[in-house]
């Protein structure tokens, strides 16, 4: 990746999180102080300097200290970098392909060839969009039947040349709208599911921002999974659990914390591999300091699984599919027992516990 400046940008008070009122108070007063040094000529430098330490101990106490909702907040900061944010920033020779040849092209899904971290990789990712109007074009990155089959599509190409398959996780979900139900979307997610299970080349899928439901599992079926320290990837948002379970999207914070989605909780849950770790004050703040970050690990996962014959690594994916999945027994103390595979729920008579239950 090309050399660039790796100060941080501060958030500007529009985009200001309610747990980030304090900090952004902080960044405006550095601001002030420096505005006012500048025009009439008096040292500040002393007051900037510890008011500066004073902000990186609040953004180390607030982000260490996150809940569920507000790491969901923060993997939806309006200034978090998108899809196409990372292949500006790390892909060289990017050459985007369209269309599904059977109905459109989906824009919410981002297919090309391109040169990252030191391979020619086949690039997917889900694109939220930034503004207005490109949020509208690219349907707030929620992927229609022709975008998934694209998708797979651009990975069997991948897969005919050898050449390794990127996948970047963004999105609140499939679109549910009735003419994606009409265009089949259920089996569009299904049918990429079992084919890239056995696609003929190496897979790595990052998770970086919102990885919701069947709409993100579409593209993430992979060799290595990982998610950024301040995304989440869950089965469902937490507003859409909480209208179920409560009948009301005012219990979203429960819901999330209930949800296990956060990357700490994904890792101890063993759905993922890796937590791709983002700047102080999270990747919104130095967007260049997270593509280093997103870089550095996806050239060394890609290092890794091209050494591996083909046959063993599709081995290696099947079993680790076959353990996606845990359940905690009740046991008589009350103390949850160790995590055991899906496939075992059926040789056991316990009471299991579900992932709502608390």
């Amino acid at each position: 990746m090309s050399e660039r400046p790796t100060t941080s940008s501060p958030v500007g008070p529009t985009n200001v999180l309610e747990f980030e009122k304090p900090i952004a108070q902080m960044e405006q007063e550095i601001q002030r102080l420096e505005s006012l040094q500048a025009e009439s000529g008096r040292d500040y430098s002393a007051m900037i300097g510890a008011i500066r330490e004073q902000l990186q101990a609040a953004l180390k106490h607030s982000y260490e200290n996150l809940t569920p909702w507000e790491q969901v907040l923060v993997a939806r900061h309006p200034r978090r970098p998108l899809a196409r944010d990372y292949i500006r920033m790390l892909c060289k020779d990017f050459c985007e392909l369209h269309g599904d040849k059977l109905y459109g092209d989906d824009r919410a899904i981002v297919t090309g060839f391109a040169r990252l971290a030191g391979h020619r990789v086949m690039v997917v990712a889900l694109h939220k969009g930034r503004d207005t109007r490109e949020k509208i074009d690219v349907n707030f990155g929620c992927a229609h039947p022709e975008g998934y089959r694209k998708a797979l599509q651009k990975m069997q190409l991948a897969a005919k040349f050898g050449v390794p398959i990127v996948c970047l996780v963004d999105t609140p979900g499939a679109y549910p709208g009735v003419e994606a139900e009409e265009r089949g979307i259920a089996r569009a997610i299904a049918v990429n599911l079992m084919e890239m299970s056995r696609l003929r080349t190496p897979i790595v899928a990052v998770v970086i921002g919102e990885g919701g439901s069947g709409g993100a599992l579409g593209i993430a079926v992979a060799d290595q999974v990982a998610v950024m320290e301040h995304a989440y990837y869950s089965v469902i948002s937490p507003e859409g659990c909480a209208a179920i379970l409560w009948k009301s999207g005012a219990q979203a914070s429960i819901a999330a914390e209930a949800l296990r989605l956060t990357s700490t909780h994904l890792k101890q849950l063993n759905l993922i591999d890796a937590i791709i770790p983002e700047p102080l004050g999270a990747a919104h703040r130095n967007p260049e300091e997270a593509a280093r970050s997103l870089e550095s690990w996806i050239g060394k996962t890609l290092r890794d699984l091209r050494r591996c014959k083909i046959e063993a690594l599709l081995k290696r994916r099947y079993d680790r599919l076959r353990k996606l999945g845990s359940f905690f027994e009740d046991t008589s103390t009350g103390e949850p027992a160790a995590a055991e595979p899906a496939r075992a729920r059926g040789r056991r008579a316990a009471r299991v516990s579900s992932p709502l239950g608390h």
